[in-house]
């Protein structure tokens, strides 16, 4: 009989000693809370939040600058040029808008998992799949760009060859002095040389010469009629580089240089299926911020996809008051795909389908999904 209650015994004391172990370890060991208000960060706790989709645009846009000849009123009576620049002028054109997305932190989710005892995760796994980020994200070290651009425009004096063969004139007038020679005076003549400035008219004319003779020349040498230049391709390039100076000094010159910009939006739910203006774009300043009154505004319209409108609904019923005040739950977020198009007026610059984080919906998981074995 006391064989017999020994190992009943042991066996009894086995069992209450794992039932001990199992009462300890059923209580919540990690508790995932949002950080905020009174919840503090204590040491030894783990920070992640979700991610918050950002668009940035990035702009590209040509300016044309226009500048008028010194002869640009002499250019239809002289040369017979009519479609001229006659006033300095700037002008943009929008060439491209390209439109990127990435993902950011989002401020008003941040969450803290605290543990009591030894934890083992897998964090990572959620962070490389996107559904929770990192607090010190890598997106943020290529999200800077330098404003310091390559000029294209000219520097220095515009036209310095104005085609004229001399600019001061000289006129040689005969004058007299009177000399007393014995009991009377003589006039004596001598020559005077006067000098004036050429008028722009007379510029102009012997530029309009040049220009002509110039363009002979070039016909004479490409017909063979005449030996008096060089027969090869450098007399020809030259006449044709004077040809464009010399036309320039009637026609005007213009000069153009591309720009990029970039501008970033983060989008809400108050622009799902309405248009909302991202920038304004004038042809005479070029991009200008929505708020500007100048200019087309350039809008985007998002529409939502609401192919996680559902999950919320999928919610498992509450059985226990311990699953009602569960804290071991981890929180991340889904993505929702969305239609994109970017128009100014009635045209349509991009397209596209993107994930919108914040138009999807945050739902939870068991803390032991991602922490544990």
């Amino acid at each position: 009989m006391k064989r017999l209650f020994i190992p009943s015994l042991l066996a009894l004391t086995a069992l209450l000693s794992s039932c001990s172990v199992q009462s300890r370890n059923s209580g919540n060991d990690i508790v995932v809370l949002p950080l905020g208000g009174e919840v503090k960060i204590t040491e030894g706790s783990m920070v992640y939040a979700l991610p918050l989709t950002v668009f940035e645009f990035e702009i590209t846009a040509t300016r044309t600058l226009g500048v008028p000849g010194p002869y640009a009123n002499y250019a239809a009576e002289m040369i017979g040029l009519d479609n001229i620049i006659e006033q300095e002028h700037e002008y943009w054109t929008l060439t491209a808008v390209r439109l990127n997305s990435f993902e950011e932190l989002d401020p008003a989710h941040f969450y803290i998992i605290e543990g009591t005892s030894l934890m083992q995760t897998n964090l990572l796994l959620l962070k490389e799949s996107g559904l929770v980020l990192d607090i010190n994200p890598a997106i943020y070290s290529r999200t800077g760009f330098s404003q310091i651009r390559d000029r294209d425009e000219e520097t220095g004096t515009l036209f310095p060859d104005r085609g004229a063969y001399e600019y001061v004139a000289t006129r040689t007038d005969t004058a007299y002095r009177v000399v007393k020679a014995d009991t009377a005076f003589i006039r004596v003549p001598y020559l005077v040389q006067k000098k004036r400035g050429m008028t722009v008219e007379e510029e102009a004319r012997e530029a309009a010469d040049r220009l002509l003779e110039l363009r002979e020349g070039r016909h004479m040498i490409l017909t063979g009629e005449t030996n008096i230049f060089p027969q090869d391709g450098a007399a020809i390039d030259e006449i044709n580089r004077l040809d464009r100076e010399y036309t320039a000094l009637f026609a005007g010159k213009s000069f153009t240089e591309s720009r990029k910009f970039h501008v970033w939006l983060t989008p809400d739910l108050s622009m799902a299926g309405v248009k909302t203006t991202v920038f304004n774009f004038s042809a005479a300043q070029g991009v200008l911020p929505a708020e500007s009154r100048e200019g087309i505004p350039v809008q985007i319209e998002i529409v939502p996809s609401g192919k996680t409108r559902e999950l919320k609904l999928v919610v498992r019923p509450v059985v226990s008051q311990k699953e009602l005040t569960a804290r071991d739950r981890l929180y991340y977020r889904v993505p929702d795909v969305a239609g994109i198009k970017v128009t100014a007026g009635e045209e349509t610059l991009c397209t596209a389908r993107k994930l919108v984080y914040q138009f999807g919906n945050t739902v939870t998981l068991p803390s032991n999904f991602i922490i544990g074995k």
